[in-house]
């Protein structure tokens, strides 16, 4: 099973995304205060906004596909049949909200990377109000494509199956929990991905089954410690806390096998505890 620091690894590709070559942290990953998480994406939106669209509906993904390409290099074989496939991760993912612009026909509005050429890569926000800009953006700057365009919600699971369709995401996390990770991150002057907060004290097991939650917000975890240590606050509940990136724990997810803990992990949706989403993803 995961070590109790097991969200803490180095940074890898965002989900389902392809690697930006611009050095400089983006602004949702620079210390506080933190600057306006669009700014990156405005520069794309500015010069490449494509109408290139997939069905927010997409066809079912091939699972073995997906399976094989997340599998670590060397021998296979075996393996194969053990490694946690696409909708096991996917499941851990269920119910956490994000938030993206879409079309008049309820498809995604997809942006260029001017680094890559990569011509599909869709903007997720973590704030809805980051979203609203985003599309307050698209109509001034493409008003043709911006007619009619609204802000959508899509769960993390759903994004995550949407990947083997082949559209590349870039998320935009909460200013907000960049600054928090950062604070628990001594001495770090930026912070690479979507930060994820993680303690070994809640790990629980119900109904058979053992949870070790994922929280997307340190608030979310600090109240649940409270609870679960007796009204400790402040610096004691931040020692308690390991943080890490989204992007690294799900490769980390694809890359081990059934029964090696990872299949464990439960993400919590911001403002919900464990026990409610627990009792939510089961009903």
């Amino acid at each position: 099973m995961p070590p109790p620091d097991s969200v803490s690894m180095r940074s890898s590709l965002p989900l389902a995304a392809a690697p930006m070559s611009d050095a400089t942290p983006s602004p949702s990953s620079r210390a506080p205060p933190p600057p306006n998480p669009l700014a990156a994406a405005a520069s794309f939106l500015q010069r490449h906004i494509s109408h290139l669209a997939s069905r927010l509906a997409a066809a079912a993904p091939r699972p073995a596909r997906a399976a094989a390409a997340t599998l670590p290099p060397g021998p296979q074989g075996a393996s194969l049949s053990l490694a946690l496939a696409p909708d096991e991760v996917a499941r851990a993912l269920t119910g956490t909200p994000v938030f993206t612009v879409c079309n008049s026909s309820n498809e995604f509005v997809l942006v260029s990377d001017p680094a890559t050429g990569l011509r599909s890569l869709g903007l997720l926000c973590f704030r809805s109000e980051d979203a609203d800009a985003l599309l307050s953006h698209v109509r001034t700057r493409q008003p043709v494509l911006g007619k009619g365009a609204k802000v959508v919600p899509i769960t993390l699971d759903q994004v995550y199956m949407l990947k083997a369709e082949g559209i590349a995401f870039r998320f935009l996390p909460d200013p907000l929990q960049i600054k928090n990770a950062l604070e628990l991150k001594s001495g770090k002057t930026a912070f690479d991905g979507v930060p994820v907060f993680q303690s070994d004290l809640l790990v629980v097991k119900k109904q058979k089954k053992r949870y070790c939650p994922i929280y997307f917000q340190k608030e979310d975890i600090e109240r649940e410690l409270s609870r679960a240590s007796k009204g400790s606050r402040g610096s004691a509940l931040s020692k308690q806390i390991t943080v890490g990136s989204l992007e690294d724990v799900l490769k980390k997810m694809e890359m081990n096998e059934r029964n090696s803990g990872w299949d464990d992990l439960i993400f919590i949706p911001p403002g919900k505890g464990l026990n409610q989403h627990i009792n939510e993803v089961s009903a």
